[in-house]
């Protein structure tokens, strides 16, 4: 590059840091704000980032939006900025979805209508042009948010039935129940690791950074990113494929089956590197616009701060919808001992913390700890839906955690959520009460609860987990079996 170029270079560079530079503290301002305001957003998204292998990229998403916003800065530097007020009007929509969110319990709704506020808040800050020019990097922060769990039963099905007809196909005999895939060799269970969730995630976030930073032309983009969306599926259909026939051909199952999630890894990545060799012919990342660079604008930070602050009052609505909310419930009452000891245990321990109460049960060889909570009439539906999770979490801590359901015979209720850490042996089962009658957490009881607190009518909610940390799985549906008339007892509590 010649010294004329890079006199010519240089001042552009400075440019797009002082096109940006005074519109920094009213992005600081909303920034700061947003975040008290969605404290409890961040921490549960912090959570999943640190307990789950499928949303561990959550955490270079802010780097790579810094990233991307750097490395448009010479465009940025062409663009005067203009801020506005209007974006305020969007945020009422957005703040009605966090409300509906928050009352059918759906943390992730909450978590999209947070990043949608930054969203706006940016725009407002920067006006719409400036905005356009850094979109892509703001665009990014939506997988901040670890969304995609509920596509999970839909993926083990469709891995399931992938690994049947390929087994057809190549003569393997095999018989397939659900998510069980029995050959004469074993068997072999798709579990939600094995459902390639983390793989279509990873490859959406990479399909996305890879399209924007390649491309210029939309379309392009949007091709890309659809390709990274449908590659990882099948990709992963035959990843199980290909492990069901190798412990068809080396005579056990358990022998394919060991370090097949490591081996999964090393497939995607060869998966995502001829993805990336795929979009190599077609690249646009050559062609860059120029213009003379912009001015900046008088009293831009006060402009911007004005712009900003009617959306932070938007913003705020959504919580403080939900502090009133919470100010109305009712009492939680003392929780009752409701878990018994069946047949073969003995009964242990017993501490209490206000609505909550620990109990300790001896069943041969396995340590049961059951957890009863009371919550009060009226409360919240997300508070009520979450209440326990925090201690199952703790309770099945690992990074091989599958979420399914357990069945009881004989004894209400005859179906539990199951938390189980498929490398070791702890797991625990949860339900939520209501008027004694189990829910196991479905649209149908979301909208259950959120009427009944809407109307005043809400039953009463109570929160039950019960997990072995020692001992083999199977011993906590013989200790949930052996429980008798538990809605009853619930019920007269």
């Amino acid at each position: 590059m010649s010294q004329a170029q890079l006199s010519t270079a240089a001042p552009v560079k400075r440019e797009g840091l002082a096109t940006l530079t005074p519109l920094l503290p009213a992005i600081g301002l909303a920034l700061a704000v947003l975040a008290a305001l969605f404290a409890g957003e961040i921490a549960a998204a912090v959570r999943v980032w640190s307990t789950s292998t499928a949303y561990g990229h959550c955490w270079l998403v802010l780097p790579i939006a810094l990233w991307l916003v750097y490395e448009r800065r010479g465009e940025a530097a062409c663009v005067r900025a203009a801020p506005i007020a209007w974006p305020a009007l969007l945020g009422l929509p957005l703040a009605l979805f966090w409300v509906a969110a928050d009352l059918l319990g759906v943390m992730e709704g909450r978590q999209i209508a947070a990043v949608g506020f930054v969203e706006l808040a940016l725009l407002a800050a920067l006006g719409v042009r400036l905005y356009w020019v850094l979109s892509a990097a703001f665009l990014y922060l939506i997988f901040l948010v670890p969304f995609g769990a509920f596509l999970t039963p839909a993926l083990q099905d469709f891995t399931a039935a992938f690994v049947a007809h390929g087994l057809d196909l190549l003569g393997v005999p095999n018989r397939v129940t659900q998510f069980q895939i029995e050959i004469p060799e074993g068997n072999f269970y798709v579990a939600e690791a094995c459902a390639g969730l983390r793989f279509l995630i990873a490859s959406i976030a990479f399909g996305a950074l890879y399209a924007v930073t390649i491309f210029r032309s939309p379309w392009r983009r949007v091709a890309f990113i659809a390709i990274s969306c449908v590659v990882p599926v099948i990709a992963n259909g035959f990843r199980g494929l290909g492990i069901v026939v190798l412990g068809h051909v080396l005579g056990s199952a358990q022998a394919a089956a060991t370090d097949h999630i490591l081996y999964g890894w090393i497939f995607f990545a060869i998966v995502i590197l001829c993805l990336a060799a795929s979009g190599l012919p077609f690249r646009q990342d050559h062609l860059v616009s120029r213009a003379p660079a912009a001015l900046p604008v008088p009293g831009a930070t006060r402009r911007a701060i004005l712009a900003v602050l009617p959306l932070l009052g938007v913003a705020a609505m959504g919580p403080g919808a939900a502090l009133a909310v919470d100010a109305g419930a009712g009492a939680p009452l003392a929780a009752a001992a409701v878990i018994v000891a069946p047949p073969g245990c003995l009964a242990g321990n017993v501490s209490r913390g206000g609505p909550v109460l620990v109990q300790r049960f001896q069943c041969g060889e396995a340590r049961i700890v059951a957890r009863t909570e009371m919550l009060g009439t009226g409360a919240n539906p997300s508070r009520a839906l979450r209440a326990g999770a925090d201690w199952v979490v703790s309770m099945v801590p690992g990074h091989d955690v599958d979420n399914r359901r357990l069945a009881v015979d004989g004894t209400p209720p005859t179906v539990w959520r199951l938390t189980i850490d498929t490398e070791s042996t702890r797991a625990a089962a949860s339900l939520l009460f209501i008027d004694g009658r189990p829910a196991m957490g479905g649209l149908s009881d979301r909208l259950r609860l959120a009427r009944g607190m809407l109307s005043r009518s809400a039953g009463r909610l109570v929160s039950l987990a019960v997990a072995v940390n020692d001992g083999d799985p199977d011993s906590l549906r013989r200790f949930l079996a052996g429980q008798g008339d538990l809605p009853g007892r619930i019920a007269r509590n």
